[in-house]
């Protein structure tokens, strides 16, 4: 048996409102709530567990870089061009922040959308060759 990581199970995201946040990654992202309370919510969203857990006043997820621009700290994927294209517009629909499709200079394309706390999450089109081998044959 290896002794290495092998996958993430759960990324930590802060809110100011547990429960204004999850019923909004609830209605928006279509995530599943599996527990909330006064600290936390805990949801299914894109096979992994995501916390919604209460922050102090101002904290979000993102991060700036050493030229100065907020970024992301973490990339959902769908599977192809028609898939971001569609979630793209889906997400407009619903109202969400959402920033255009960009080609960023390698494999496919992505856009950039916000949570209502103002954590940011990138979307990319390429669907790891793993993951779709794992989970996607029969579909």
């Amino acid at each position: 048996m290896s002794a290495k990581l092998l996958r993430v199970g759960t990324t930590y995201i802060p809110v100011t409102n547990v429960k204004l946040s999850s019923e909004w990654y609830v209605h928006h992202l279509e995530a599943e709530l599996n527990y909330m309370d006064e600290d936390k919510a805990i949801l299914n969203l894109a096979n992994q567990s995501i916390f919604l857990v209460q922050a102090a006043e101002n904290q979000s997820a993102n991060f700036t870089d050493r030229y100065g621009v907020e970024r992301f700290s973490l990339t959902f994927e769908v599977n192809g061009i028609e898939a971001l294209e569609t979630l793209h517009s889906n997400f407009i629909a619903k109202g969400m922040q959402v920033g255009e499709i960009e080609n960023r200079g390698h494999a496919g394309k992505n856009f950039v959308f916000f949570d209502i706390d103002g954590n940011s999450f990138d979307v990319w089109s390429e669907l790891s060759p793993i993951f779709k081998e794992k989970f996607l044959k029969s579909q």
